[in-house]
């Protein structure tokens, strides 16, 4: 089978500016910060104390003291797995913790060679009238373990192994025969915008930045940054991310203390400007009359690959907020051949469901709505699966916020996905900025069927999924190297081909 193409090629004559990267990606970080909340204040971080704001940053805050990587694999709760399974998962879980933590690290090395000669995040760049203090996070290597300090030397060790990504190999989407069933986030997945909060490109990544960039308050109450590079997972005990601390800021790279991410900023926007003339769905316009890719051009890339490779595949859009028709448009746009940098994608016939579904949860059971169907899980999850799984093309559904906020953002009240180990002919990746490890802070609810043929699924802890059917987005990454998507679909499949073997589960 063919491989990932060259971009150059892809994007001959169309002047667009997308980073590719051929290195290997390692384990995706541990915290991502994005959820989908209604819009509200934006407020300014004033003095030692976070200001007023609505629930979900609350909640923010409240869990931002104590997400560390132990804290990640502690009170997990019963696994439904069996003996044989439970070997696995506990040599999982030892591997993600005692691994370093590449994807970070090589992430962050990126973006500093990427930006070719940016300064705009070293203290020395800046003003004596803009110096930020910096608390190296040395300072609490008396109470870090040996792990930890092993991270903040930036080097790529290689990986135990017992880590899941240790079936890492080429960058070529694996031709394995099964069904690819892609259940994709929207917003700080593969958009950088929201309709929700009424955010363009530039105020959606300044949210993002201030999610991903980490410090503390000292003694006396004053914001101090803990690392220059924005990740993922706090880079050391006691950090918490900006927006733990202050709230949502969609200026935050123009404020005092973000100042220093300025450069990061408006490198990733530039490379998310749309080039030409604009699409009345495929480009949105953003501040100064610029106009920027609606859809990121990794997840077109994505489609382009998987059916180069000849792959089976359908992808569910799978949202809690309410860009779903506009995303659907557009890639019907650009499947009809109209996007100038993937004109190929007109010559494939892959169908596109314009209309919206709806997923509904209760005490009771999961209700999904799309256009004239309906089923409930009340008449059997394996409809539920089996429905997923037979879908062709493009579809899309509003899951229930509600839901998850009325379960305090657990896994619970999350997004449910269903997920078959003794299926040989189909593989299920949810993709989500908003999965994690912890889940009590997680935004899908996965449920394994354990026997052949049950339908009574359980339960299934984010850890023993992570980077085999749940991937964390990491938004940076995803702008900046068109193979992003690829890359993390190729991962999944390594590892679940390894994940089903050495569990003893049939393929």
């Amino acid at each position: 089978m063919p491989g990932v193409g060259n971009l150059a090629t892809l994007n001959a004559g169309t002047g667009a500016r997308f980073l590719r990267s051929d290195g290997e990606l390692g384990l995706s970080s541990f915290w991502g910060r994005k959820e989908r909340e209604q819009a509200k204040a934006e407020p300014e971080p004033q003095g030692s104390s976070p200001p007023q704001s609505d629930p979900l940053d609350l909640r923010e805050r409240n869990l931002s003291d104590c997400r560390t990587a132990e804290d990640n694999f502690s009170n997990r709760g019963t696994s439904p797995l069996k003996p044989e399974q439970m070997l696995l998962h506990a040599e999982v879980t030892v591997g993600l913790v005692d691994a370093k933590p590449i994807s970070d690290n090589t992430n962050m090395k990126k973006r500093k060679s990427s930006l070719s000669g940016m300064d705009g995040c070293e203290n020395s760049s800046r003003s004596p009238g803009e110096q930020v203090k910096m608390v190296g996070c040395a300072e609490e290597q008396h109470t870090q373990s040996p792990q930890r300090m092993e991270e903040e030397e930036m080097t790529c060790e290689p990986l135990r192994t017992t880590t899941v990504s240790r079936f890492l190999s080429g960058a070529v989407l694996s031709p394995k025969k099964r069904k690819l069933v892609l259940h994709i986030d929207l917003n700080n997945t593969i958009l950088v915008s929201d309709s929700v909060t009424k955010q363009d490109p530039s105020a959606a990544l300044n949210y993002y930045l201030s999610t991903v960039t980490w410090g503390k308050l000292s003694h006396t109450g004053e914001w101090q940054w803990v690392s220059e590079s924005p990740s993922l997972h706090p880079p050391c005990q006691g950090a918490v991310s900006f927006y733990s601390q202050y709230g949502r800021n969609t200026k935050f790279t123009e404020t005092p203390l973000g100042r220093q991410f300025r450069d990061l900023h408006r490198h990733h926007l530039k490379l998310l400007e749309w080039q030409g003339q604009p699409h009345p769905w495929l480009s949105i316009k953003g501040e100064q009359t610029r106009h920027y890719h609606l859809v990121l051009p990794a997840f077109f890339y994505l489609l382009e690959s998987l059916h180069r490779e000849g792959r089976e595949f359908a992808v569910i859009f799978r949202t809690f907020g309410t860009d779903l028709p506009q995303v659907l448009q557009a890639v019907s746009c650009a499947l009809e051949g109209q996007h100038p940098s993937f004109p190929a994608l007109g010559g494939i016939s892959l169908p596109v469901d314009l209309r919206s579904g709806r997923i509904r949860c209760s005490k009771k059971n999961v209700v999904l709505t799309h256009g004239s169907e309906q089923l409930s899980s009340n008449d059997g999850c394996r409809k539920m699966y089996a429905y997923f799984s037979s879908r062709e093309g493009l579809c899309g559904f509003q899951d229930h916020f509600e839901w998850w906020a009325k379960k305090n953002y657990s896994s619970q009240g999350g997004k449910p996905i269903w997920i078959d180990p003794q299926d040989p002919r189909v593989q299920h990746i949810c993709i989500d900025d908003n999965i994690r490890l912890t889940d009590s802070d997680t935004i899908v609810h996965p449920q394994i069927f354990l026997g052949q043929g049950s339908d009574c699924p359980q339960t299934t802890p984010t850890s023993e999924l992570y980077d085999i059917c749940l991937v964390q987005t990491d938004l940076l990454e995803a702008i900046a190297d068109v193979n992003y998507f690829c890359h993390c679909i190729r991962r999944c499949e390594e590892n679940y081909e390894s994940y089903l073997s050495r569990a003893g589960a049939c393929t």
